[in-house]
């Protein structure tokens, strides 16, 4: 029989796990004071005592002291439950149980088996009837458990089940970042947890003999390999744990957890704050009870609440479907009404399943205050502007119709070109308006889009030249096959960036140029569409919307023979902001400039020979079919 080569095998199996026990306690020392370390040495001291105890307790003969050794066991058995428990919480970011009351009595629990341990003799609370029973060549010895010892036996069980929940759960909250580190150690605590029961209950052919001390030794092994092939201590989920409370509690915006049926599961501190509440109070209470409005989430509405406890606001409800609604409320620090916007969106677990909501709450007082403000000057630009200058526009034109002196009649002949200025300032900025609100991106032909623009260009200006070249054909005409010109994005941004870019040139034209004879305003459109690897010649391939690093685009080019754009106007746009000392000159290169971010687009402006200027607008090939 194997068994027969290793004399005192159940003895030299015992010795081998405490000391295998001893070298990890050694092993992980260095990492004192990272989370769970301490608690982890306090499991491994333990099970040295453990499985020490009993080893050496098996090749005892001297009754007094093999019962103090069988007590030393009994003591291991006891404390590497808590301790199991204690890193489990810890290691997993649970800190805070350990210090809760809930802890504190299982650790009472502790003191009061050892102290029972200590005086089992008055009152065999642990056994009764102490005797040898040697087996396999070792002392092994036989007595009746008392109620005590299957109640720490049971409670151990149930603690060392806590932890490997615990650790079960990381893994599966965390998925491949712990699941080395957390699958090792809970499986490690099996082994001998199964041999320790199967002790109490007397199961098996030898029921004298314990072998939980001997599965300490795949115990050992396997924490073994958490240690030092997956870099336990060095990463561990306390970190992820404490990212989502930080997460949430540190936010500046408020964020409520709500249950399906709507009612408040959890808030941030700066929900407390909004809703004049705190977390408990508010806790299994329904939203609307503190807001004042309904909460939509999903067809389960909450139930009802008084509102007489928290802020007003409006009857805008909120749609758990991630819409984004507005919610005015009282602000708690006296400084007036706060206008919020609502964002709400489902929580699932990991399979999938629909757990909750979440509420999130930011703060948009001063942008709404601003677009309000954008609003009202919008309006006086486009009508009180508007019908000013039409009115000093007609008068212009009486004047200048009627004036017999030159001199005057150039006047008046000034004052109606200002006027008319002005009313296409007042127009312009209805596109501004337009721009800066949100838009749906559609399918647009770039090329129809392109040659209509340049067509009522034509119309307004008929004096000018305005050339256009779109290079749709080339392709064809060699063999290929004819590309796509369809893109999908907003049309009326697309149209505001060719229509500016084309009446900046017409408009700022000095009657200078040199493409003319007459000098008179020239300016030439040319659209191409570039595919990946080409750099700008043509291409193969309809429909290839280019790679990630290099996407087909649309270029179009705007060049003409007028003075150029001043440098400092340029400046101005790109950085974003006007100055006092650096302005530009109209709106014209801003709404180009704000088109262009609708659609995605990039503007270079360049110096033209031998005079002019010429506009490069990059359209990226969006969502290509």
């Amino acid at each position: 029989m194997v068994f027969d080569l290793v004399p005192a095998w159940p003895a030299v199996g015992s010795l081998a796990g405490g000391a295998g026990a001893l070298g990890l306690a050694w092993a992980i020392r260095e990492h004192r004071g990272r989370p769970g370390v301490d608690w982890f040495l306090g499991v491994f001291a333990a099970q040295a005592t453990w499985c020490l105890s009993y080893g050496v307790g098996l090749l005892v003969g001297d009754p007094t002291l093999r019962t103090a050794l069988e007590a030393g066991m009994w003591l291991g058995v006891l404390w590497t439950g808590i301790a199991f428990l204690g890193f489990a919480l810890e290691y997993t970011g649970r800190s805070d149980v350990v210090r809760s009351r809930l802890f504190a009595a299982v650790v009472g629990f502790g003191l009061l088996s050892t102290a029972l341990l200590a005086t089992n003799p008055l009152h065999g609370a642990f056994w009764t009837g102490f005797e040898s029973d040697p087996a396999f060549g070792v002392a092994t010895v036989s007595y009746a458990f008392g109620p005590w010892a299957y109640l720490v036996v049971a409670v151990e069980t149930v603690l060392v089940a806590s932890a490997v929940f615990l650790l079960v759960d990381t893994l599966l909250s965390y998925g491949p970042l712990y699941r080395r580190e957390s699958a090792a150690v809970a499986l490690s605590s099996l082994p001998p947890g199964f041999a320790l029961v199967a002790w109490t209950l007397e199961l098996g052919p030898v029921p004298q003999l314990q072998l939980a001390p001997l599965m300490f030794v795949p115990h050992v092994l396997l924490d073994a390999y958490a240690f030092n092939r997956a870099e336990m201590f060095d990463r561990n989920p306390t970190t992820s744990r404490a990212a989502e409370r930080t997460a949430i509690d540190d936010l500046a915006d408020p964020i409520v957890a709500l249950a399906l049926d709507g009612r408040v599961v959890r808030l941030n501190p700066a929900a407390e704050a909004l809703l004049g509440v705190d977390a408990e109070a508010a806790r299994d209470r329904p939203l609307d009870a503190f807001l004042g409005l309904p909460v939509d989430v999903g067809g389960e509405d909450g139930a009802s609440g008084d509102a007489d406890d928290g802020a007003s606001g409006d009857e805008t409800g909120v749609d758990a479907g991630g819409a984004r609604e507005t919610v005015e409320v009282e602000s708690r620090d006296g400084a007036g009404r706060r206008t919020y916007a609502v964002s709400t969106s489902p929580l699932t677990d990991p399979s999938g399943t629909r757990v909750g909501y979440t509420v999130v709450f930011s703060d948009v007082t001063e942008r709404e205050r601003r677009r309000q403000q954008l609003e009202v000057l919008n309006r006086v630009l486009r009508h009180n502007l508007r019908n000013g200058a039409g009115v000093v526009h007609g008068y212009g034109e009486l004047l200048a119709d009627r004036l017999e002196d030159p001199e005057l009649a150039r006047m008046a002949d000034a004052i109606e070109r200002r006027a008319g200025a002005l009313a296409a300032l007042g127009e312009k900025a209805g596109t501004v308006e337009a721009l800066l609100s949100d838009g749906e991106a559609d399918a647009v032909a770039v090329d129809e889009l392109v040659e209509n623009a340049v067509a009522d260009a034509r119309d307004r200006e008929p004096g000018a030249s305005v050339e256009l070249d779109v290079e749709r054909d080339a392709e064809a005409a060699d063999g290929g096959t004819a590309r796509s010109w369809i893109t999908r994005v907003r049309a009326d941004a697309l149209r505001a960036v060719v229509d500016n870019t084309v009446e900046n040139a017409l408009t700022h034209h000095d009657g200078e140029g040199v493409e003319r004879d007459d000098a008179g305003p020239w300016v030439r459109v040319t659209l191409e569409r570039e595919d990946r690897g080409e750099g700008g010649s043509g291409a193969d391939g309809a429909g290839d919307a280019g790679t990630d690093d290099q996407p087909a685009r649309f270029r179009l080019t705007v060049a003409d023979d007028g003075p150029g754009i001043p440098d400092h106007e340029i400046q101005t746009v790109e950085s974003g902001r006007e100055t006092a000392l650096e302005h530009g000159s109209g709106l014209g290169l801003w709404v180009v400039a704000w088109g262009a971010a609708a659609v995605g687009a990039d503007i270079d402006y360049a110096e033209r020979e031998p005079r002019g200027t010429k506009v490069t607008v990059s359209i990226p090939v969006v969502n290509e079919e």
